[in-house]
């Protein structure tokens, strides 16, 4: 799928063929459009700036605000190991890949409403410390204060594990929000009071109380007095996440549980442009152009989630359709069309002899 802007203000989305839906090169589209070639559209990337701020400048209309909202921060990142000479590339670990390959980081920021359970991306940096200088936490901290200054409401902030910073969460807490974020188990921490050392997360010991409503421990490097609730969460028979909140209320193992539910909606937005919009399979090796494409991918997402929530609040909600749905439906006409009357037909020869 193929997003195209016509100056600033205008943007459609273009039919596309089947062989478009897997083939996202400046080639193929200038073969499927006479008014465009391959050149026009190369020199528009390169000259224009879509930017993380045209992102939510398009979605803003489309966000159901709520105060009790969800802000969640991750990071993916697009496959590049067969481009090694694309501008913005760099070896990084890739969650999907299970390695550390060639690829564009992206940390992204999802807008969560927790009554509805509907979701938008709000928000994305493009992870180049070579260029910009910047780790990810500096991203997030960037993408949190912009959201406090555009005065979208949120209650909680959800991180993964790269994410928790001592500065990071007092920054959250600063802002009156709370947070959920799982801790890597060999984080140093104190559920004695002081009157033990420090120990690591995993070699703690823990009562039948506390696995259900958590304890209170300090971790090692934060302020003195400054506490935080840790629950241990068995997420499969190999795999157990230590989360922590800065919400001391909290008395449920139950609750850590959802809020670890609300994160996998990033992973799904990861998912569904990588599967859907292309998002990391532009070939050009322009930095410019590769910013661009990532910007029309999430774009394109966002109008497909659109569609999927305005297809669930009609009268038939029994055919409520995914984004998977919409994609391959484009489709479908022309399916429908070539059974009736193909263009390339069958012809069957019968031998007598």
């Amino acid at each position: 799928m193929l997003l195209l802007e016509h100056g600033l203000h205008e943007a459609r989305l273009l039919p596309i063929s089947a062989e478009q839906q897997v083939n996202y090169t400046l080639t193929n589209l200038a073969e499927h459009l006479d008014q465009f070639s391959h050149d026009t559209v190369n020199r528009y990337l390169k000259g224009e700036k879509l930017s993380p701020r045209l992102l939510f400048e398009q979605v803003e209309p489309l966000v159901e605000r709520d105060p009790d909202a969800y802000l969640i921060f991750d990071d993916t990142v697009l496959d590049k190991r067969f481009g090694p000479e694309i501008e913005p590339t760099r070896y990084q670990w890739s969650g999907n890949a299970k390695d550390v390959i060639r690829g564009i980081g992206v940390v992204s920021c999802v807008y969560v409403n927790p009554h509805t359970e509907h979701f938008w991306v709000i928000d994305y940096r493009i992870f180049d410390p070579d260029t910009d200088g910047k780790a990810k936490p500096d991203h997030v901290r960037e993408m949190l204060g912009l959201v406090e200054h555009r005065q979208l409401e949120f209650s909680t902030v959800l991180m993964d594990t790269w994410y928790a910073s001592k500065e990071l969460m007092l920054l959250i807490e600063g802002m009156g929000k709370t947070f959920y974020c799982p801790l890597k188990c060999n984080r140093q921490v104190d559920d004695s009071g002081g009157q033990s050392p420090y120990r690591r997360m995993d070699s703690l010991d823990w009562s039948k109380e506390e696995l259900e409503r958590g304890k209170l421990v300090k971790v090692k490097g934060f302020p003195a007095e400054y506490k935080l609730k840790l629950f241990r969460v068995v997420v499969s028979t190999h795999r157990t996440e230590w989360i922590v909140t800065n919400d001391l209320s909290r008395y449920s193992t139950h609750e850590a549980q959802q809020a670890r539910g609300v994160r996998w909606r990033i992973e799904q937005l990861h998912r569904e442009a990588k599967q859907l919009t292309g998002i990391e399979r532009c070939q050009c090796r322009s930095g410019r152009i590769q910013r661009n494409h990532i910007a029309c991918s999430f774009l394109v997402w966002n109008r497909l989630k659109q569609l999927a929530y305005q297809s669930s609040q009609t009268v038939y909600r029994i055919s409520s359709r995914t984004v998977y749905r919409i994609k391959r439906g484009l489709l479908h006409d022309y399916l429908v069309q070539q059974l009736k009357s193909p263009t390339v037909e069958m012809v069957l020869w019968k031998y007598v002899g």
